[in-house]
């Protein structure tokens, strides 16, 4: 367990007007109003618009491991298929292209380096996630027609019919 009690008042508020993850400094805002300016833990929850409980949960971790209880962990998660080098080959091969690639392109390409098949949708959420866009096709509009066409699409003129 962690002695709290070493950071004075002044030092923790620097440490808070330095903090730049807008969570962890509503955490220390209620650390700040709890230890520090002696305020009940559920009234400084309901001046944050926040539960007890969850007051209480990060009194507790403050308590433990100190400022660095305050901050996110980091959450394991289910780890990538692909290895991070082979990640960073196909990303290398993404970025060398001027023309851009489409999802099937970056599917194949995929499947051809690492032997793992993803959905299209998947597809798109990776290239959003290394940066890239894929590549779509674009409208064609009327301007560009040629001359010609643009003729052949008018309206022909009615023909009046005598009798």
């Amino acid at each position: 367990m962690i002695n709290t009690t070493k950071i004075t008042k002044i030092r923790f508020e620097k440490l808070y007007r330095s903090e730049h993850d807008n969570n962890v400094k509503e955490r220390m805002l209620l650390v700040l109003n709890v230890i520090y300016q002696k305020q009940i833990p559920a009234q400084a929850a309901r001046d944050l618009h926040r539960s007890r409980i969850w007051a209480s949960d990060w009194l507790k971790r403050y308590r433990e491991e100190g400022i660095e209880g305050l901050k996110d962990r980091s959450k394991s998660g289910r780890p990538p298929d692909i290895p991070e080098q082979i990640v960073y080959q196909i990303q290398n091969e993404l970025a060398s292209s001027k023309q851009g690639w489409t999802t099937k392109q970056v599917k194949d390409l995929i499947v051809r380096k690492s032997g793992i098949k993803y959905h299209f949708t998947h597809i798109y959420r990776l290239m959003h996630k290394w940066g890239f866009k894929q590549k779509v096709p674009r409208k064609v509009h009327v301007n560009t027609a040629s001359n010609e066409e643009k003729e052949r699409f008018k309206k022909q003129p009615e023909r009046y019919w005598t009798i």
